[in-house]
């Protein structure tokens, strides 16, 4: 007996409605196959029923330069998801997903180290504020701004 899934699937296909399981393929492959820069900047929508990819970007500039790399991003889908990829890819300015929080203990979240020198050196930068709760507030911000800095120009 054939299943309803099965069923479903072909009566869709018949009457024209794109494959469903289509879209979610590109969407798994999309971050590999395009790159990490790429997957912040643009996501996939939805595919149309004459198998052209529609894609959502940031910006319209985004969309532009995308559009330019359009067949090579085609040849790596093609590759990524094999049969049912996209014919074809359309990218326009749309709402894009904004990216996964990062999981435990990312080195973003951890607070920079602070030597002497840039505590004094906030503390002078701040000293002509009266209200003493908001100076060192900013002297404590001013300072851990000043030693990131710092520890970005190393590397």
């Amino acid at each position: 007996m054939e299943r309803l899934e099965g069923s479903l699937r072909g009566a869709l296909k018949g009457a024209g409605v794109p494959d469903a399981g289509a879209l979610a393929d590109v969407v798994r492959v999309w971050p590999e196959a395009v790159g990490d820069a790429i997957a912040r900047a643009a996501w996939p929508q939805r595919i149309g029923r004459d198998g052209t990819l529609v894609v959502a970007a940031t910006s319209s500039s985004w969309a532009f330069e995308l559009g330019l790399l359009a067949t090579e991003i085609l040849a790596k889908l093609s590759t990524a998801v094999g049969e049912g990829a996209p014919t074809a890819i359309k990218f326009s300015p749309g709402p894009v997903p904004s990216p996964p929080a990062p999981v435990g203990g990312a080195a973003a979240a951890t607070p920079p180290q602070v030597d002497d020198a840039t505590r004094v050196l906030a503390a002078e930068l701040t000293r002509g504020m009266t209200d003493e709760e908001l100076r060192a507030t900013i002297a404590r911000a001013a300072a851990a701004s000043l030693a990131r800095d710092a520890a970005d120009r190393r590397f």
